[in-house]
């Protein structure tokens, strides 16, 4: 049987990687990489809760699918912003420019 400290790592993760979300950041590489890593946490403590009550990991995979769909999504929005602006540091970026 497994034990509730076997929960703290995935826990501890997810919410590392949302301070790390919040705090200031320079650039938005850090800033999505942040959010996989939130992701990573989420997936991992979803993967161990539904094994603990011995339930089908369909939801995990469709998490998963949705997790890989959000990376390549940002990731475009990556190159996108580099090829536009020339970097990705947040105080290149104005509302006023489109």
């Amino acid at each position: 049987m497994m034990k509730f400290g076997f929960f703290l790592v995935p826990l501890f993760v997810s919410v590392s990687g949302l301070i790390m979300f919040v705090s200031k950041r320079k650039h938005l590489l850090n800033t999505l990489l942040s959010l996989e890593f939130v992701m990573l946490g989420i997936f991992w403590l979803l993967s161990l809760s539904l094994m603990k009550i011995s339930h089908d990991i369909y939801f995990v995979l469709f998490f998963l699918t949705l997790a890989a769909c959000e990376g390549a999504l940002g990731l475009a929005l990556l190159v996108s912003i580099v090829r536009t602006h020339g970097n990705d540091c947040f105080s290149n970026f104005s509302i006023l420019q489109c």
